[in-house]
């Protein structure tokens, strides 16, 4: 097997993911998946489709993440990750779809609106 590519984006945040056959090793910009995500929960998120399939030790990952806060990477990490696995193998893309793995979450920032603090929020309305 050759080199699988692809992308994964959340909000600000875009992963690039290269995929290999290997001992199931997670490197993200070139620190392991423990050094770069310490919070073990966006470790779990990270390794969700490959826990899903069972092939958590079947494959080496390398990984580049950019923008956005560290949820946001890990989640644009496990969509990248779920669409390099179906790459590999079209027939799980309907076992990672019924979990939500293989959907981008379209929700992003709402932008500030002018005259006003945030985007929704109001000054203090004052009748006189």
């Amino acid at each position: 097997m050759e080199k699988v590519n692809a992308i994964g984006r959340r909000k600000a945040a875009v992963a690039r993911v290269y995929l290999t056959e290997g001992t199931g090793k997670i490197e993200i910009d070139k620190r392991p998946l423990e050094v770069y995500f310490p919070s073990s929960i966006l470790q779990y998120i990270v390794k969700q489709p490959m826990l899903l399939l069972g092939v958590a030790d079947k494959y080496d990952i390398k990984a580049h993440l950019d923008g956005g806060g560290y949820h946001g990477q890990a989640e644009a990490l496990r969509l990248a990750i779920a669409r390099a696995l179906v790459k590999v193998n079209p027939e799980d893309k309907s076992a990672l779809r019924k979990e939500g793995f293989m959907t981008r979450d379209a929700r992003e920032v709402e932008r500030k609106k002018p005259g006003q603090p945030k985007a929704r929020k109001r000054f203090q309305f004052s009748k006189r």
